[in-house]
């Protein structure tokens, strides 16, 4: 099942080269549980020469979503990376201060998490793992480090989840997520420290 996801492979065409770098994190605090550093798992700041490699995470992530439309594999790709670099700038102006980490295994990059940690409460602006990664237990791991590092400071957290991700809002509920409200297309979730 896991190997049935597409590799993150680029196409054979010029890539966009004029999105601007992930905002430089501060650096600190990312030292992740045993549960997940044992298994290799380790968060570094994004930089610019992850742009590439983030561009085909996004086109691996959503591929199938768009798939139905019959689009050639040139069309399809076009469209999904005109959708990451509108995501891609969308974060970096309304989310700069956000650490934009890139989470890997054993050194080789496998997902990101892109988490602003301010008061009032901190908000998980985005997670996304490699398809091969699902069902690890890496994506909780995450999430629990992240909560872990809004207790610390007394905090809560958001976020929000698409409608149709069922996986991600069943994993958020687990994780003591509760709905706050529901947009268009994503629903708003909050995580209520026990220190607040």
């Amino acid at each position: 099942m896991a190997s049935a996801a597409p590799a993150l492979a680029f196409p054979p065409r010029a890539e966009r080269t004029d999105l601007p770098a992930p905002p430089e994190g501060r650096g600190d605090g990312f030292d992740l549980p045993a549960s997940l550093s044992e298994r290799g798992i380790g968060l570094r700041p994004a930089r610019a020469d992850d742009i590439g490699w983030l561009r085909a995470l996004y086109r691996q992530l959503r591929a199938g979503e768009f798939a139905p439309m019959g689009w050639p594999p040139q069309a399809l790709a076009a469209f999904l990376d005109q959708q990451f670099a509108m995501q891609h700038l969308h974060y970096v102006r309304y989310y700069e201060r956000a650490d934009f980490l890139v989470v890997e295994r054993e050194g080789a990059p496998i997902g990101r998490i892109y988490l602003q940690r301010a008061a009032p409460e901190h908000l998980l602006v985005d997670i996304s793992l490699d398809a091969r990664t699902h069902g690890s237990g890496i994506g909780g791991g995450l999430v629990r480090w992240a909560q872990h590092e809004a207790h610390a400071r007394g905090r809560g957290m958001r976020l929000h989840v698409e409608h149709g991700n069922h996986g991600a809002r069943r994993l958020y509920e687990r994780l003591g997520f509760v709905l706050t409200e529901n947009l268009p297309t994503h629903a708003a979730m909050r995580w209520e420290s026990d220190l607040r």
